[in-house]
């Protein structure tokens, strides 16, 4: 019950549920409380309603917006509970003290006080709101960036201003609760007036000339110029939600290794926030207008991850050759967007990718389709059998249940229990991982359970294999990986602080250029990171993998074999070439399961019951007996290219090539031009 009302709720957790409750259900009490009178009851009310409010601010509850949106926001809360004490007030018979007078003057200038107050900070904000923000671009040496004003004031600025009346409610309280200590209601009262026009005064030096950064025109000209100087060839464009910030962080570690001058577009803001650290400049554009205003003529090649809108906005530049590279293969019908045939070149990384262009026929011509293959995978072995010192690793990643609730989508309700199970009892034994996808349950709380499930099989089997004393551990190595995990992740702390945490965007504009030895070190640490990670705990024990550290990748390169279901997953989990099962949860039969599904043609396909484990372990133990190995090196080829030249190499190959048509189409126009302004007789005749 508890589960359903935190969906329906939309709130995040039982606690955050709680405290939804208690401010509903304070109001009414601090009412009932006034009406009586009840002193005691009142302040009791009071605090519950002002901490549960708070609580909610703080996680962000969607239920705060919510409230706003049926006029029931927090300035209307605010004024509520100080009506409701002026109400109190009444009720104790103190109507005709100075007190009360005192309490009604109070609370109006104080609302008086908040325009003001709120018309500064959404000038301050807005004044340093800057048309574009960047990362890694030296804007600092062409204009002035001033500092921001301390994060404090503008952050959650309403809601703190509207606290400030804690002290009146607190004095006027205390007085209806004992009448002969007025001066605390005039103390409280003095003191909420004398914060609030302190909190104004404050703010007002911020809207001076000196505080906030140059106009629009003067920084759009500032990264121009820069772009002029940088001169760009290579543009990653992107633009979406904040949940799709994957899509482009996928690419960043492939752009920084590109042979030509790379830069990365965004229109979002959110997007910027939630980039990786890279050391590529960044520049983020959210403006239609000034994006097509910015000088961009001296780059070539174009590329797109996502098929979005405001592509368009740069799709219409004719001096650049536009190329859909996606961010990831599959057989989903997104990876044959109509959309797709608009740009110059779609890249694929294998055979696959044009076969599915071409069974679509969504207008996307063969000729325009180049085989790059995914240069995002590198980082995945392809190291066969296991090694001598462990025993073999399985891991179960299975996908989440989807925004439809589909139970066929995923393993994890109809399967996942009993492939666990199998796995943890498996003889000769195995280690087992168990990687989730991270929206696991937030659809649907069957799917939610059946992960908590699983992760109690998986803690408890690690138990028992503890106890076993065919599995000896050693102690003292393990606490030495510990002592340095703990070292690297301090370091990593420092590093990732590049900019001021108390500034704004326009001070992450001025500061955001990353230190690319501090970028390199803490490239490096990761590595060694992950290499430590893996031996802070026996290589036998089962474990339970979460969170963003280890990686996926990081999961299959100590993995002998993978179970997962159809997702991108089973398709990155190919280029190890390593034995891989598939489920088929939503029982459509191996045959159809493998028409449909070109990344399970190599694969165990696995019904329900799990019943066809046994031929993946099987091949796991018996690397040379496997008899899928064949159809797995087939499968990779198709679905990601060949292994030589190298993913990077096509890809920058692929870029050279597009660049060089580019160039020449723009030279055939500047010919073309100069024809054209030629006076009668000055051309160029035929021999």
């Amino acid at each position: 019950m508890i589960t359903t009302a935190i969906r329906v709720a939309r709130v995040g957790s039982a606690a955050e549920l709680a405290a939804a409750a208690l401010m509903m259900l304070g109001f009414p009490a601090l009412m009932l409380a006034a009406l009586v009178p009840s002193v005691p009851a009142f302040a009791a009310a009071a605090a519950v309603t002002y901490l549960a409010d708070n609580y909610l601010h703080n996680k962000g509850s969607y239920l705060i917006s919510r409230l706003g949106r049926v006029r029931a926001g927090v300035s209307t809360r605010f004024l509520i509970r100080e009506l409701l004490v002026v109400l109190l007030l009444a009720r104790m018979g103190l109507s005709e003290e100075p007190v009360f007078y005192a309490a009604i003057a109070c609370f109006i200038t104080f609302f008086g006080l908040q325009a003001p107050h709120g018309t500064l900070t959404t000038l301050i904000r807005n004044r340093r709101k800057m048309p574009v923000v960047t990362r890694n671009v030296d804007l600092a040496s062409r204009i002035r960036i001033p500092d921001a004003p301390p994060r404090f004031l503008l952050e959650r600025a309403g809601e703190k201003m509207l606290h400030l009346d804690v002290a009146a409610v607190a004095g006027l309280v205390v007085y209806a609760f004992a009448e002969s200590v007025q001066a605390a209601a005039f103390a409280g009262v003095g003191l909420t007036l004398a914060l609030g026009t302190l909190y104004i005064v404050v703010l007002t030096p911020y809207l001076r000339a000196r505080k906030v950064p140059p106009n629009d025109d003067t920084v759009l000209e500032s990264v121009s110029d820069w772009l002029r100087e940088y001169r760009p060839e290579t543009l990653l464009y992107f633009s979406g939600s904040k949940d799709s910030a994957y899509q482009v962080n996928m690419w960043l570690e492939t752009m920084e290794q590109l042979d030509s001058r790379p830069l990365i577009l965004l229109r979002e803001r959110v997007i910027l926030q939630n980039l990786a650290p890279t050391t590529v400049p960044v520049i983020c554009v959210p403006g239609g207008v000034h994006l097509m205003n910015m000088d961009l003529s001296m780059v070539r090649v174009a590329l797109y991850a996502a098929n979005v809108g405001k592509n368009i906005h740069l799709l219409r530049v004719p001096t650049m050759k536009h190329v859909f590279i996606g961010h990831g293969d599959s057989d989903k019908l997104a990876s044959v967007n109509p959309f797709s045939k608009a740009y110059d070149e779609v890249w694929t990384a294998g055979r696959a990718g044009r076969d599915r262009y071409a069974i679509a026929d969504v207008g996307v011509l063969d000729a325009d389709i180049v085989e790059v293959g995914r240069p995002q995978l590198a980082p995945i072995r392809s190291t066969q059998g296991t090694p001598a010192d462990r025993i073999p690793t399985v891991l179960y990643a299975p996908t989440w249940e989807g925004w439809d609730g589909n139970p066929g989508n995923t393993s994890i309700m109809l399967a996942g229990e009993t492939i666990v199970k199998k796995l943890v009892k498996a003889d000769p034994p195995v280690r087992v991982l168990y990687k989730p996808h991270p929206f696991t349950g937030t659809v649907l709380a069957a799917a939610g359970a059946a992960h908590r499930r699983i992760t109690a099989l998986i803690e408890k089997a690690a138990a028992e294999r503890a106890a076993d004393p065919r599995f000896q551990a050693d102690p003292a190595a393990q606490t030495a990986a510990k002592a340095e995990l703990a070292r690297i992740e301090a370091r990593l702390a420092e590093l990732a602080v590049t900019v001021d945490p108390k500034g704004d965007e326009a001070v992450g504009t001025r500061d955001g250029v990353v230190d690319v030895t501090r970028h390199e070190e803490a490239a490096r640490l990761r590595a060694e990171w992950n290499d430590a990670f893996w031996r802070s705990f026996p290589s036998y024990e089962h474990r339970v993998i979460e969170g963003a550290e280890p990686r996926l990748y990081d999961c299959f390169n100590v993995s002998e074999a993978m179970v997962s279901d159809i997702s991108s997953v089973v398709s990155d989990f190919i280029a190890s070439g390593k034995p891989y099962a598939v489920t088929d949860s939503a029982e459509l039969g191996v045959e159809e399961f493998k028409r449909q599904n070109t990344a399970v043609r190599a694969a165990v396909i696995l019904s329900n019951s799990a019943s066809e484990l046994p031929a993946l372990l099987d091949a796991v133990r018996d690397p040379a007996a496997d008899p899928l190995a064949e159809d797995r090196g087939e499968l990779k080829e198709y679905l990601l290219g060949p292994d030589e030249p190298t993913s990077l190499e096509q890809f920058n190959t692929a870029i050279a090539n597009l660049a060089l048509k580019a160039e020449a189409r723009n030279v055939g126009q500047e010919s073309r031009a100069a024809a054209a302004e030629l006076p009668p007789g000055k051309g160029v005749t035929a021999g």
